[in-house]
């Protein structure tokens, strides 16, 4: 017989200065959003998550299928299905974490938004068609947030499988170096050193990893641009967009010999 499965932690709502704050059983933070300003992305390392949509020319953001996995507070989620207007889909196991989102932090009722409540690397794998997601967010953690909790090679292939050509993914990858290392590897193995880069980590330790299937990293200059365009699209979100092009490093330039 198979194990049988975890129980789920419960889920905590917390509120400082204006914030509302989502937890796992535990102090740990999962999720923010500003109470009279849901739309604004409160937290630094989600801004820095954002940072693949530079990796989409300016001109086609809001084309395609936007899929998370995992919806913590619903940040990313309202992002895609609200402020650039994509069909988007939000893959989240603990149907706590759902019912609270509703509650608490505005979760879209829209037509756009699909809310799966499944273990995303199940969803993912067996779910998700083959090329046809555009923009893919990864932020699985559980409540003691040491290690991604889908981190393997085959989790990595499926994300490239699920990709469209010219999709890119934005993976939250918080822990120690050698978590990042090890993620970073295997990533690039499956979609290949040059699509593969990180956003510099904050100071609670978030590096974003950000992979596109079929092409490069942009160059410095494009990013600038694209980076200038999303800040004046969304202005009133303060994402602070122009900031996140200096801090991309390319991760083939990192392992060159």
């Amino acid at each position: 017989m198979p194990e049988p499965s975890a129980p789920l932690p419960p889920v905590t709502v917390s509120e400082h200065d204006g914030v509302r704050y989502l937890h796992l059983g535990s102090p740990w933070v999962q999720g923010a959003m500003r109470i009279r300003r849901p739309q604004v992305v409160e937290l630094e390392y989600i801004r820095r998550m954002l940072a693949a949509v530079l990796w989409l020319p300016s001109a086609s953001l809001g084309r395609g299928r936007a899929v998370q996995l995992g919806l913590g507070a619903g940040a990313l989620t309202r992002f895609t299905a609200q402020t650039l207007g994509m069909p988007t889909t939000a893959v989240e196991l603990n149907p706590q974490v759902i019912e609270v989102n509703r509650r608490w932090f505005h979760l879209p009722e829209d037509e756009r938004l699909d809310v799966v409540q499944m273990d995303a690397g199940l969803w993912l794998r067996e779910h998700c068609p083959p090329g046809s997601v555009r923009l893919l967010f990864v932020d699985l953690y559980d409540e003691e947030a040491a290690a991604p909790v889908l981190d393997s090679a085959s989790f990595y292939a499926d994300c490239h499988r699920a990709l469209a050509d010219g999709g890119v993914m934005s993976v939250n990858v918080f822990g120690y170096r050698s978590v990042l290392d090890e993620s970073l590897r295997r990533v690039a193995a499956a979609f290949g050193p040059d699509g593969v880069a990180t956003v510099r980590a904050t100071r609670e330790g978030n590096t974003t990893v950000v992979a596109a299937r079929g092409v490069p990293v942009p160059e410095s200059d494009v990013l600038r641009d694209r980076a200038a365009a999303l800040q004046q699209r969304c202005a009133a979100l303060e994402l602070k967009a122009p900031t996140w092009p200096r801090l991309v490093n390319r991760y083939a330039e990192a392992v060159r010999p």
